[in-house]
């Protein structure tokens, strides 16, 4: 297994290929919420995407994002996701650990699904606002106070 951290210009066609089929597959089928994943973050330069590799397939993916709430420059993690079969197995672990690498110097945010907002407490996330819906699912903002 490797954990790498890359910019949308690293990546070669079938390693976006594969982010947007995994994005695709939990997000849209598995967890059936139609939205627009494709939203031009992904292509930022400050963005980070963050992959879990075993050999060439894609385990797991998060996203770091150069962001602004309440007029204050924060990271942004956001579509952070394993794949069904490696669910289970702390693989998610290392995803955030390395996204949180890539995202120095700031506060870090994110809208976690709630029943993961535990597992987020683990690296120092704390609860940040209401509880809220997207797509139908309950989601709880959190924040990593740097």
């Amino acid at each position: 297994m490797k954990v790498v951290a890359v910019a949308f210009g690293q990546l070669d066609p079938y390693a976006v290929y594969g982010v947007c089929k995994l994005r695709q597959d939990v997000f849209v089928v598995e967890q059936r919420c139609p939205y627009p994943d494709l939203d031009a973050r992904d292509v930022e330069p400050e963005t980070r995407h963050v992959l879990l590799l075993h050999d060439d397939a894609l385990l797991g993916y998060a996203r770091v994002v150069d962001d602004a709430v309440d007029g204050r420059a924060v990271w942004r993690i956001g579509r952070v996701l394993l794949a069904p079969d490696a669910r289970g197995q702390g693989l998610a672990d290392p995803v955030m650990e390395t996204a949180l690498s890539v995202a120095k110097e700031r506060d870090v945010v994110l809208d976690a699904q709630s029943p993961l907002a535990r597992w987020y407490t683990t690296f120092g996330f704390v609860v940040d606002g209401p509880e809220f819906l997207e797509d139908g699912i309950p989601h709880t903002p959190m924040r990593l106070s740097r």
